[in-house]
């Protein structure tokens, strides 16, 4: 399940290299002006604010061998190592079903609201390499101790015989408790590694020029083209030899290639580009909301003279694109609202508690604009996880022969939603875009919530399809199963509900992970970054939640419940179909914030689309109802 998080979480942060190179036509107004009113959205071109701070020599491509080589050899340790880790609870320390499902999702959940607090420290304290040395120094000793977990007998439970009919002895509060504290070790090298990881690699470029505008292009495709490798590789090769060969040397050969990630990114050491942490957002955020309580009171001024009326200073530290002030969210403006001794002098705020900057206040209006929009992508989420949980439970009671030599480890199925990723993605963005941005004359075909609500659809048709697949394979395994309760059916009927998930992925995870970098403010990208990983970490609580409800209250009457440790006597298509339902309430409450939402920019398209002499318009909408601003 780590693997996937972590693709949906990376796969597409290609689209904030767009994003960087429309900063050539972003606008830098040192006051609003009185022909446009302030609530304007949108920019003109070519006015740009540039800090002494940013004015450096970047590391470029000199850099990029050790940073691209560092990533690529820390996914595939860290994927390599909990792919298949759910197997590893089951079969290794014996958990029943329902319990590594809730290790699983408590787990992923720390892990991934973790980057908000290392987004936080990066920014605040320590900066994105320092941050990045402790969290990959953290990740190695995680997976150092998960390796001699398995290595020493007495730190995990013994082996046991499925066959023989004894109950497998589960895990002490030691060994509990010992394997706790490594995924703790691991949780804090995600709580730096995520939210820093590209960051650091852009950083290397200068946003400014062309040229580092094409790097970070490029940088973005080689990052995607090596982790996509590093996924195939870690969900084949690294799978099978955990499953089919030794978990021992499963977990050292992942740990060994940590060893070297590390070793390689301090070698590069002379070559990075440091850019000194400015102080966190949050801070900022928090000023807003204060200073407008306090203001509570005022009227915002009508009309379009505004010029004195509202804070709004020249930019400072590396920010280079100023936002206008807007009509949304308009309680927010009156923190901007200058009032008598609150500018001093050298013309800062006197107290940024009582007065803040335009600046701040839209920053804060993205933020709280998007969070109806992020909880969305929670039901989402919740569909997403049951592939690293009950699908793996379905996969060990089929038949996984490919050959007469060869079992498919059930922790490899997650491949088949990658290649389906994989084979869409090419024709979407070549032959299916261009056609669409003919009709609809957006730039990217369609909207970024458009995509994000085709793939809470294709989500529910995969738990629907889930849910009738699971039904055949237990009547199949009630009817036909042997002593091991394996349904003679082929594992690979689970193809079907991968597929659909990995359309739902294709759509929505990536049209999240677009939207947040395009809608999110400049200096906003690492909370972006963050954002998604805290909508996997709300998806797999809200997981944790509802299999516990189901597991206590379904097992009446002398009945097992839905969710019992033997699958064969349970009902886990009831689970999928619960699930569906909820992705359909979903889908309600996201065609009406969809509905309402209104994008800080978007791009239309003047022409056939054909060519680079098509004109391109900069606009507001409401999106999915027509109405213009």
């Amino acid at each position: 399940m780590e693997a996937l998080n972590d693709k949906r979480e990376r796969v597409t942060k290609s689209s904030s290299s767009s994003y960087l190179a429309k900063l050539q036509c972003c606008f830098h107004p040192a006051k609003l002006s009185s022909s446009n009113p302030a609530m304007e959205d949108g920019c003109d071109e070519g006015k740009f604010a540039v800090s002494e701070k940013q004015k450096r020599k970047p590391g470029g491509w000199k850099s990029m061998p050790f940073i691209l080589g560092n990533e690529t050899c820390e996914r595939l340790a860290t994927v390599g190592m909990l792919a298949n880790f759910s197997v590893f609870l089951m079969t290794q320390f014996h958990m029943d079903q329902v319990l590594s499902s809730n290790v699983m999702s408590v787990w992923n959940g720390f892990t991934s609201f973790s980057p908000l607090l290392g987004a936080f420290i990066s920014d605040s304290y320590l900066g994105r390499f320092k941050t990045l040395a402790f969290a990959t120094i953290s990740a190695f000793m995680g997976m150092m101790m998960l390796t001699v977990i398995m290595w020493i007998p007495k730190l995990h439970p013994p082996p046991c015989s499925q066959i023989s009919g004894h109950k497998c002895a589960g895990p002490t509060g030691a060994q509990f408790g010992l394997l706790a504290v490594a995924l703790g070790f691991l949780t804090v090298g995600s709580a730096g590694i995520r939210p820093c990881s590209i960051p650091f690699g852009v950083d290397q470029f200068d946003a400014k020029t062309e040229e580092g505008r094409r790097g970070i292009t490029s940088f973005f495709n080689w990052y995607y083209m090596t982790f996509t490798v590093v996924l195939i590789i870690a969900l084949t090769l690294v799978v099978y030899i955990q499953s089919s060969v030794s978990w021992v040397l499963g977990f050292a050969l992942p740990t060994g290639l940590m060893l070297f990630s590390i070793v390689l990114f301090f070698v590069g050491m002379r070559l990075y580009v440091y850019v000194q942490p400015e102080g966190s957002v949050f801070s900022g955020i928090v000023q807003v909301i204060v200073a407008s309580y306090k203001k509570r009171k005022l009227k915002i001024p009508e009309g379009k003279n505004v010029d004195g009326v509202y804070y709004d200073p020249p930019l400072k530290g590396t920010v280079a694109v100023k936002l206008p002030l807007t009509d949304q969210l308009r309680f927010f403006n009156k923190a901007a609202l200058i009032m008598d001794g609150e500018v001093l002098p050298d013309g800062s705020s006197a107290n940024p508690w009582r007065l803040c900057s335009v600046q701040t206040v839209e920053e804060t209006k993205c933020l709280f604009r998007i969070i109806p929009v992020w909880a969305s992508g929670i039901i989402f989420c919740t569909a997403m996880a049951q592939q690293g949980t009950f699908m793996l439970s379905q996969a060990l009671k089929m038949d996984r022969s490919l050959g007469p030599h060869f079992k498919v480890p059930a922790g490899s199925l997650a491949v088949i939603s990658m290649i389906t990723i994989g084979i869409w993605l090419p024709i979407y963005d070549r032959v299916l875009v261009p056609y669409l941005r003919k009709t609809t004359k957006l730039e990217g075909g369609i909207t970024q919530l458009q995509r994000m609500g085709i793939g809470i659809v294709f989500s529910i048709m995969s738990m629907i399809v889930a849910g009738l697949v699971e039904r055949m394979r237990r009547a199949s395994a009630v009817l036909h199963a042997g002593p091991d309760g394996i349904a003679p059916i082929s594992v690979f009927w689970l193809s079907p509900q991968l597929i659909l998930m990995g359309f739902a992925e294709a759509f929505n995870i990536i049209g999240q992970i677009e939207f947040y970098n395009k809608e999110f403010p400049e200096n906003l990208t690492s909370l972006a970054n963050s954002l998604f990983s805290c909508t996997m970490a709300a998806g797999n609580y809200f997981s944790v939640v509802v299999v516990n409800v189901i597991h206590k209250t379904t097992g009446k009457n002398g009945h097992p419940d839905w969710l019992t440790a033997d699958t064969n006597k349970g009902r886990i298509e009831n689970l999928y179909f619960l699930i569906a339902g909820f992705g359909v309430l979903n889908l309600g409450y996201f065609l009406w914030v969809a509905r309402m939402y209104r994008y800080k920019s978007k791009f239309r398209i003047e022409g056939d689309g054909d060519g680079d002499d098509v004109e391109k318009h900069e606009h507001c909408d409401i999106e999915l109802n027509g109405i213009k601003k």
